[in-house]
């Protein structure tokens, strides 16, 4: 048997054609997490193992997931295998920036060199640097980790033509698009739509539509 990961196709193509088109030196950022608390009676170790982690265009993404898809026992948490109700693939939305974070890794690890730092990966190394290097700020994420959070007051704070929003396991993701913002709206939409219960905000890893979430398959919901 093999690990599930896609967990409605449809829902993932519909997603990833909503992702923006790319630019030259730029790539999405994914990565796959086994986590406690969807399988806290199985694990005991940190809230978030991080098991894969890759980079993709538009074009190769359902290709690059599908390939997550490997035997049972594949990925291991110490010394057991994953269990399948742990996981949860995740996407920065937001393009990463390669040229920039290549700048930033030849930095990095010739600091490791310098200080005599033996003991690091340069491929870790590189890879976090290109997840911290956003390229393009289209999408502001707020991130709701309950299910009583009342949707429809957004109404009255933003346009709802810039809003996307996603149902997750424990809650919502708020993708506004900036560029979409309505003028009225651009000076006071940020402090209202986080006092309404936002947990976090900013450019975040987003659960990817049609994909494994613990036992869930987040979604896109309309907010009426």
């Amino acid at each position: 048997m093999n690990y599930k990961i896609i967990t409605d196709k449809e829902k993932l193509l519909d997603f990833i054609e909503w992702l923006p088109d790319l630019e030259d030196n730029e790539k999405f950022y994914c990565s796959l997490f086994a986590r406690k608390k969807y399988c806290s009676d199985l694990l005991h170790s940190n809230d978030k193992s991080q098991l894969k982690r890759f980079l993709s265009n538009k074009e190769r993404l359902y290709e690059k997931i599908k390939q997550l898809e490997v035997e049972i026992g594949a990925y291991k948490l110490k010394s057991i295998d994953a269990p399948q109700a742990s996981l949860a693939l995740y996407i920065n939305p937001n393009p990463r920036d390669l040229k920039r974070a290549t700048y930033d890794g030849i930095i990095k690890l010739a600091e490791l060199l310098k200080n005599g730092n033996s003991n690091y990966n340069p491929h870790a190394e590189l890879m976090s640097c290109i997840q911290k290097s956003k390229s393009r700020n289209i999408y502001l994420d707020f991130d709701i980790d309950t299910k009583d959070f009342k949707l429809k007051e957004l109404k009255n704070y933003i346009n709802e033509s810039c809003l996307q929003i996603l149902e997750t396991r424990g809650g919502y993701h708020v993708l506004v698009k900036l560029n979409e913002v309505e003028a009225k709206y651009k000076k006071t939409f940020y402090n209202k739509i986080v006092a309404l219960g936002v947990d976090q905000t900013g450019d975040q890893l987003l659960p990817i539509p049609g994909c494994v979430q613990g036992g869930f398959t987040p979604h896109f919901i309309d907010l009426s």
